[in-house]
């Protein structure tokens, strides 16, 4: 078996392209796609929140009870990325995690530079604050 020793990938027909061929040797994926762009892991209850663990990830404000916003070291490049993430609010509390990437209204927008908000709801309508939240972005990095 070989091992590859190296600092920096970079395809050949595009710099930022690399693609991988999957497991049964026929399907392939581009490399810079499928990586996780931004994720942190974080406790809400605090006054002051901090993250736990992140990357790409800087400025944790609380907004209020079960609502908190990070802010992206390296934005999106657009506002069309995907999230995914998990809350719970103790022992036998899980709660619901929603997500947006602007500030106020939570609505759909064109900002990718903006962070991304989190929104923890244990009961209907109700916020909770969460002592364990992980959140993941995917998506295209700004060029």
């Amino acid at each position: 078996m070989s091992t590859l020793k190296t600092n920096t990938l970079t395809g050949t027909t595009s710099a930022g392209s690399i693609l991988v061929t999957g497991e049964g040797g026929v399907q392939t994926t581009n490399l810079q796609q499928g990586l996780c762009k931004a994720w942190t892991f974080f406790d809400s209850t605090p006054t002051t929140p901090d993250h736990t663990d992140s990357f790409n990830a800087t400025t944790l404000t609380d907004i209020g009870t079960g609502n908190q916003k990070f802010d992206f070291i390296n934005p999106m490049g657009n506002a069309n990325f995907a999230f995914g993430g998990a809350a719970v609010v103790d022992e036998t509390t899980f709660a619901v995690l929603s997500g947006s990437e602007i500030a106020g209204t939570h609505a759909r927008s064109t900002s990718n530079t903006g962070g991304f908000f989190t929104s923890n709801t244990a009961s209907v309508n109700s916020g909770a604050n969460a002592n364990s939240i992980s959140i993941t972005i995917h998506g295209d990095l700004a060029e």
